[in-house]
């Protein structure tokens, strides 16, 4: 390696350091990186606070939020089952008739009101925010059709009353056995304060639990009994928490329907926008040159016909006539220049020959140095290298031109069926997606609904003062 290679590859080595040094804590939508070695991280409890709480013993907020759900599901429950329960025993033999099918129809619009109650409480004392799912389309006659067929209505009900039994039980998990635990431990301070038949404490049939050793031997159980309780409660809300996701918000196949319907509208409108940048461009380049060339040409085959006695064209009108022909020619390969412009915008010919190369073109292209990292085995879907590009092609041009950075890093991986595009800056920062503004289906917003259509995503982290990291993931 010559002197010349090797301080390439420590002036790169720098760079690279140093962006490292100056990127986001972490990327958006990961989970946040590891606290150094010696350190805890805010919020976490010490070894003593995870001893006490392998014990059962509340620690922090997020344990007396714990404690405090499992002493309030078991009446929500009850007053929701009490509520809907014997409606519903009475609409279901009923629902064969007209007078049972009203019933039941408003037992599900209690069981989604009620639902709204146990989101509430998921989402204040366990952190579980649930969605709430869309309402329900009624009107006329066919309120009771539209209730009876809301898939949403009866999941909240099965919710509601599996909610009683499994508030109960964690109920006398979490708060009834942790209390008999309690007792147990504090056994040594209060078992001379009872006793029958001239012994003090407790008796557990014959034996009397009066002597040290069984003493220690209660609280030790009753220690035991406080870390079952602990245990066997941060599982049941484990369970609470599954039956809240699955049965309170939006199922996913309306989830998937309503995306659907979304990205479907944004595909339509970014055909209509196509469209209409197509037709707008061409009425405003190749038509008028085309026009132009025709007049000039008509100009032309004026001047050149015969005008003397003779049968002759005057030498003026030859020369004239010869420079419309020079003006229409010039005038039809500005058009053609223009139609091929047109034509790479809906479709970049050098996709062809694969988006590695394109991304390379950009990348030569942009006003600023691009250092390009690209690996993208096997072909790609059409619309996917288009979107992929075009993206590209924006983000570079916005980072060049707004961002104020000296470098721009591209980076475009496949790995695991998604297709990653990453632009790095080290300019200014403060990049947002601003809502409604892609209204020409350009800039972060319409990148992003473009995105949409083919089910990817764009995640930005641009904190004010820089870098910015824009990230595209397109499914392939």
């Amino acid at each position: 390696m010559t002197a010349r290679e090797e301080a390439v590859v420590a002036e790169t080595a720098a760079e690279e350091e140093r962006a490292g040094a100056a990127r986001p804590a972490w990327p958006v939508g990961d989970a946040p990186p590891p606290a150094p070695a010696g350190k805890r991280p805010t919020g976490s409890p010490g070894r003593t606070g995870r001893l006490l709480r392998l014990l059962g013993v509340p620690v922090g907020r997020g344990d007396w939020r714990e404690l405090a759900f499992a002493l309030l599901l078991a009446p929500s429950a009850v007053l929701g089952t009490a509520l809907i329960y014997p409606v519903l025993v009475l609409a279901l033999p009923l629902s064969v008739t007209h007078l049972g099918l009203p019933l039941l129809a408003g037992v599900l619009t209690v069981g989604r009101r009620l639902a709204g109650v146990h989101r509430f409480l998921l989402r204040a004392l366990l952190g579980e925010d649930i969605p709430a799912p869309p309402p329900v389309e009624r009107g006329g006659t066919g309120a009771v059709r539209a209730a009876l067929a809301d898939g949403t209505g009866w999941r909240a009900v099965a919710y509601l009353l599996a909610a009683l039994p499994l508030g109960l039980l964690l109920l006398v998990v979490a708060v009834g056995l942790r209390l008999y635990g309690l007792a147990g431990v504090l056994y040594p301070l209060w078992w001379r304060s009872v006793g029958a038949d001239g012994h003090r404490g407790l008796s557990l049939g014959s034996l009397a639990l009066d002597t040290w050793p069984r003493i220690l031997a209660v609280a030790v159980a009753g220690l035991l009994l406080t870390a079952l309780a602990g245990w066997s409660g941060r599982r049941l809300l484990v369970l609470v928490r599954y039956a809240g996701r699955a049965l309170l918000g939006p199922s996913r196949l309306s989830d998937r329907v309503r995306d659907l319907e979304e990205t479907r509208a944004l595909a339509v409108q970014d055909s209509a926008r196509t469209l209409r940048r197509i037709e707008r461009d061409l009425h405003d380049g190749p038509q008028a040159q085309l026009t132009a060339v025709t007049m000039s040409l008509a100009s032309a085959r004026g001047r050149l016909e015969p005008s003397g006695p003779d049968g002759t064209v005057a030498p003026q009108d030859l020369e004239r006539g010869r420079e419309l022909v020079e003006q229409a020619l010039a005038t039809a390969r500005t058009a053609v220049t223009q139609l091929r412009d047109l034509v790479r915008g809906i479709h970049p010919p050098v996709l062809d020959t694969g988006l590695d190369a394109a991304l390379e073109t950009l990348a030569a292209r942009t006003g600023v140095p691009v250092r390009l990292r690209a690996h993208v085995p096997g072909p790609l879907p059409e619309a996917v290298a288009t979107i992929a590009y075009f993206c590209a092609s924006e983000l570079l041009s916005n980072a060049a031109r707004y961002s104020g950075a000296e470098r721009i890093e591209l980076t475009a991986e496949r790995r695991d069926g998604l297709l990653t595009l990453r632009v790095h800056d080290e300019g200014q920062g403060g990049a947002v997606i601003v809502p409604g503004s892609a209204g020409g289906g350009s800039g972060l917003a319409g990148l992003a609904e473009r995105v949409r259509t083919v089910d990817g995503r764009l995640l930005i982290s641009s904190p004010r003062g820089g870098p910015t990291t824009v990230t595209v993931e397109l499914p392939v």
